[in-house]
């Protein structure tokens, strides 16, 4: 692993590192964090997901960690020369580009506080009037908030391994999703009694970081303490890089106790117009 000052290591700290010093991006991250709507919607996510299912993390920290993943990683690939779906496609600019994506990263989730199935679903229901009222802060009730919201809701539906992403802010939401997978966010299932292969195998996950990979536009290094990690990149990053449409530009290299292990790169049939020109 080089060039260590340019990785980024995936946590509840990130977002405050990585989050993008421009006025519209702050002011949405400011009003999404202190929405009681929002946190009431993230709180209830865990209650089902975590406390009724068993399950891991869903709630206000992982979509913390997810948006400080989505910012780095949407920094990196930017400077890789790719081109924003938002931008290309004539929606709207750079920062509205951020906004869409760091939006979709911090509320995929919401539609947990409902039920785990068709939660991707229930998440963009959810989060279609929320999403608006925070646009409406920034842009106005304008044609552009609505044109926005719906890129959103794009790419809160399709972070889901289910559903094919086809915007880059998309992509990035949904691999900043399945970047987060180490340890802390298995333990409260794990104490609850939850012991099987989806919570051991992210147990023996210490730490995650994103940076500019050696292959590769974006690398994703995962440094585990045991092999039963694997099943982690497989099953639960892997699908989502698959299905993401940035995945030829993606490496994930694994660690087993400091030592490298294993790279893994993932097969897609669909790859979004964002990539970096040739």
């Amino acid at each position: 692993m080089t060039q260590v000052q340019q990785l980024y290591e995936v946590g509840v700290k990130l977002i405050d590192e990585v989050l993008p010093r421009r006025e519209k991006v702050v002011k949405v991250w400011d009003l999404m964090t202190s929405d009681v709507e929002i946190e009431a919607y993230l709180e209830m996510a865990n209650v089902f997901a975590v406390k009724r299912l068993q399950y891991n993390d869903h709630g206000p920290i992982h979509s913390r960690i997810v948006a400080g993943s989505a910012m780095a990683i949407y920094d990196i690939l930017l400077k890789r020369g790719f081109s924003p779906s938002v931008v290309r496609d004539g929606v709207g600019d750079l920062d509205d580009s951020l906004v869409v994506t760091l939006i979709g990263a911090y509320l995929h989730d919401v539609g947990n506080s409902i039920h785990r199935t068709l939660h991707p679903v229930y998440s963009a229901v959810l989060a279609d009037r929320a999403v608006m009222k925070i646009l409406e802060a920034v842009y106005g009730a304008t044609k552009k908030a609505f044109m926005l919201k719906q890129e959103v809701m794009h790419a809160v539906f399709c972070h889901d391994e289910a559903y094919t992403c086809l915007t880059f802010e998309g992509a990035v939401a949904k691999v900043a999703d399945g970047t987060d997978m180490a340890e802390g966010r298995a333990r409260m299932p794990y104490e609850a009694g939850k012991n099987d292969i989806h919570a051991l195998s992210a147990l023996s996950i210490r730490r995650v970081y994103v940076g500019p990979g050696e292959e590769k536009p974006l690398a994703i290094y995962v440094h585990m303490d045991s092999e039963t990690g694997i099943f982690q990149v497989d099953e639960v990053l892997g699908k989502k890089i698959a299905t993401s449409g940035l995945a030829p530009y993606i490496e994930v290299k694994t660690y087993v106790r400091g030592s490298p292990w294993i790279t893994r790169t993932f097969e897609t049939t669909h790859v979004i117009r964002a990539q970096r020109p040739s």
